[in-house]
Formats: structure tokens, C-alpha cells, sequence
């Protein structure tokens, strides 16, 4: 699943590209053939395609350019900047586990070994200090000395990622390598290939900030709610996607937060990206969802709906009861209410049922409330005989009702929603009123009114 730190990533280097007029490169690393599947690949490319990322190069696929991984490394070897070591990982531990600084300790360094079977290939890393010019953190040292003799190629004659990447990155003229700090102490070791295959420029880094759960916790897929299609599959807009994504990080001018992708095109730049760490806030998430749904022109917010109206068919209600129009009708109430697209159904649903399911912790309070009950007989009775069959003619009476009973207009329509939908809470319930017409409203009344009797 297409990771939501990645979505952010896949942004910030498709919003530097846009304002700087570059070429977005989509790159589609499997050479690790464990962690590849070509189902997830093609969940990647239509996450992005739904956030609106479009790329224009690719997908290139990082194993068609195995070829010049072996080639680099056959190169490393020939510079002398890299060797064949035949350690197994045991013989590694039992030799270092007393060493106060872990990791490989260069014992074949100077044995002469050549490629045979299970003989790996090593980078020599060189002595001195190596700087990562990232344009958000500033100039990043590390001690080579820090930095083990770093595996290229595996026992098995496979190139791995460090090297593959800066392979790929040199075939297609990358200058900008926009990635999660997580990557950060990988590039020091990406640097030094650059710098010994030698002819191409060294790109510019930008390592991004870590997002985080409430808890201050890296987002995992093992904990937290991090892949996008399921934010896509809950209702999620992919504008209020992107815009939310972008501020992970990041701000426009000002004070604004809801802004739309040509100002965060405008606006956006690497260098104005935070250090610190990213929250990753599913309430604000939601509100950020629910005012760009709120903005959508209605025939636009009935069409994004149809796909969960649909999902929700033969389920939430019989398929053949579904009716367009009277959902159009209602759904400029429904769309001021809700903040995820998959809400709606739950809002709708007793527009095209025979008989609503109630909420029974409501059904036995109202049963049990000797004014609502009396209230709903009286509506019962005036419904009936009401001259308009409109919201505004509903509202008024019911709230003369109410008066009758000492109750407000709130408590007075608790029992009638009740009947209508079989909950406490919906859409405004004199509309639903109208939409669902005389003789079924009425039908609902005497329901629940039976509904009384037979548990008196």
C-alpha cells in the first residue's frame, strides 16, 4: 500500500517540479524481488494518479537497468574502489562482538579475493569526512570512519539498492533527490559512488521530517492508519488529501491553510521546509476533508457520492429502491454535515428502505417518555391533515405540538426523527419530511406508535 509519508514525499518533489519547470520522474525500484509485487506497483501508480501527482517520465523500472548496476560494480572493483569478501555474517559477529563500534570490520580489505561464489563486493570507504549539502538541514558531516566497507553487490552477483540507485539517478540526470530523513544516513554512502564512478554531477538532497502519530511515533503500517487508498476508500478528497499532505512540513504565506494546488505550486519551496517533525492529525484531516467537501459545486458532490451510494446497495438498502432525485434532493443538507464521503449512506439510508432499523438505546428512552409518546400521536393525527406538505409547514406545526406539551421544538421532534430515520441524529428532519412524502412518513408514525402499544 501506497504509504501516506511516501504520498507526502512523492508531492514535495512533484511541487518543486512544477514550480521550477523540471521533469517528475516516477521510478519504480523492485529490484528487491522479497518486497515486490506487481499489485502493490499498480496500487502505487493509482494512488498517485488519485492524489493527482502526473509524472513525465516512467514508470521506469529500476530492474531494466540491471545491466549497469553489474557494470558499476565491475567498475568499482577495476578502480580498486571496491573488493571481494567471502565473510558470512557469523564470522562477521564472532570477530566484532567485543569491538566498541559495530559493524564489518574490513577484514577483507587487503586479501585479494576475486568474484567466486559466495564472495560479496565491498566499497572501500575512503578515509576523511563526507558532506551532505541538504537544502533543509544545511551542510550534514559524517566521519568515513563511522561508515563500514558498505556491500554493492551481493555473494549471489545482485546489485543492491545503494548502488542501483545512484546508477539510475545518474541515467536519468537527477539533480534533486527529495526523500524521507530515514534516508539521510544512506547518502553519504551514495555520495561516495558518485564521487569515485565520477561524470556526473552530484545532486542536490533534501531529506524531509519524519510524521509522526499523537503519540510523537513514527507513522508505521504496523500501528498506525498510514496507507493513502485507505484514506481514498473512507471518502477522502484527494484535494483535501494533497493540501492536508502538503503542510506536513511545510506552510504558504500568511495564515492560510486551505489553499488550492496552483498556490502551493506558486508558493512551494524546498528550503522553507521544517526540521522538525511532522503530525500527522486525523481531526484536522477531517476538517480539511469536510470544507473542501462543503465547497463542491452540488452535481460534483453527487457524482463523487454515487460510488459509496452504490457500495452501500443491497446492503444498507434494497438496490431497485435507490432513487437519484431524491438524494439530489437531500444532499445539499447531507453535504453541510458530513466530513468523509463514506458518512453519507449512513445519512441517506431511510430514504429507501420499507422500514428503518432503530437505535434501541433511543427507541426504549422515547418509548419510556410519556410526552414524546404524546407528541408523536398528535403529529400522527395533524400530519394527516396538514393543507402543504412542506418543510416549513412541517416545522411550524410540529412545533406547535411541542408547545402543547410543554416541550421546545428539539425535544418535540426527537420522537418524530425517531419513527422517520431510527436514530436521534440526521439530516434536518423537516426536509426529509418533504422528500419522503405524506403517506410514508405517516406509515413510519403509526409504526412506532404500534411499537408502544405492543411493548405497554
Amino acid at each position: 500500500m501506497f504509504h501516506v509519508g511516501g504520498a507526502r514525499t512523492a508531492l514535495y518533489n512533484w511541487l518543486h517540479v512544477r514550480r521550477t519547470g523540471g521533469t517528475f520522474i516516477l521510478r519504480i525500484e523492485d529490484t528487491d524481488q522479497e518486497r515486490n509485487r506487481e499489485e502493490w506497483i499498480g496500487g502505487i501508480i493509482d494512488a498517485m494518479r488519485w492524489l493527482g501527482l502526473d509524472w513525465d517520465e516512467g514508470p521506469n523500472r529500476q530492474s531494466a537497468n540491471r545491466p549497469a548496476h553489474v557494470a558499476a560494480g565491475a567498475r568499482l572493483f577495476e578502480l580498486g574502489a571496491a573488493y571481494y569478501c567471502d565473510c558470512t555474517r557469523e564470522q562477521v559477529e564472532e570477530r566484532t562482538k567485543g569491538n566498541a563500534t559495530p559493524g564489518y570490520d574490513r577484514h577483507c580489505r587487503d586479501r585479494g579475493l576475486g568474484p567466486g561464489s559466495g564472495a560479496a563486493l565491498r566499497f572501500r570507504v575512503p578515509e576523511g569526512r563526507t558532506v551532505v549539502h541538504d537544502l533543509i538541514r544545511g551542510d550534514v558531516e559524517f566521519d568515513n570512519a563511522n561508515i563500514e566497507d558498505f556491500v554493492v553487490v551481493r555473494s549471489t552477483g545482485v546489485p543492491l539498492y545503494v548502488l542501483a540507485n545512484v546508477i539510475d539517478d545518474m541515467t536519468d540526470r537527477v539533480t534533486h533527490v527529495v526523500r524521507g530523513e530515514e534516508h539521510l544516513p544512506n547518502t553519504p554512502k551514495q555520495i561516495l559512488l558518485w564521487q569515485t564512478l565520477g561524470g556526473v554531477e552530484v545532486p542536490t538532497y533534501a531529506h524531509l521530517p519524519v510524521i509522526v502519530n499523537e503519540k510523537r511515533q513514527k507513522l508505521s503500517k504496523r500501528r498506525d492508519k498510514v496507507a493513502l487508498e485507505m484514506y481514498r476508500d473512507e471518502g477522502y478528497l484527494p484535494e483535501a488529501m494533497r493540501n492536508y499532505l502538503c503542510l506536513l512540513g511545510w506552510a504558504p504565506k500568511g495564515d492560510r491553510e486551505i489553499v488550492p494546488v496552483e498556490v502551493m505550486v506558486e508558493e512551494f519551496d524546498l528550503g522553507d521546509v521544517q526540521k522538525s517533525s511532522a503530525f500527522f492529525d486525523v481531526v484536522k484531516l477531517n476538517h480539511f476533508n469536510g470544507e473542501y467537501i462543503r465547497s463542491l459545486p452540488l452535481d460534483d458532490f453527487v457524482a463523487r457520492c454515487e460510488p459509496f451510494l452504490a457500495d452501500a446497495g443491497g446492503r444498507s438498502w434494497p438496490k431497485e429502491r435507490f432513487e437519484h432525485a431524491a438524494f439530489r434532493a437531500i444532499a445539499p443538507l447531507v453535504q453541510e454535515r458530513i466530513s468523509r464521503l463514506d458518512e453519507v449512506s449512513g445519512m441517506v439510508d431511510f430514504l429507501f428502505v420499507d422500514e428503518v432499523s432503530f437505535d434501541e438505546a433511543v427507541l426504549a428512552k422515547v418509548l419510556a417518555d410519556e410526552k414524546a409518546m404524546a407528541v408523536l400521536a398528535d403529529a400522527i393525527a395533524e400530519y394527516a391533515s396538514v393543507p402543504e406538505w412542506t418543510a416549513a409547514a412541517l416545522h411550524a406545526l410540529t412545533g406547535e405540538i411541542g408547545e402543547r406539551h410543554g416541550l421546545k421544538l428539539g425535544k418535540a421532534q426527537a420522537p418524530v426523527r425517531l419513527a422517520v430515520t431510527g436514530r436521534k441524529v440526521g439530516p434536518p428532519l423537516f426536509e426529509a419530511l418533504e422528500i419522503l412524502g405524506r403517506d410514508v412518513v405517516l406509515g413510519r408514525l403509526r409504526r412506532l406508535r404500534a411499537t408502544s402499544s405492543a411493548s405497554a
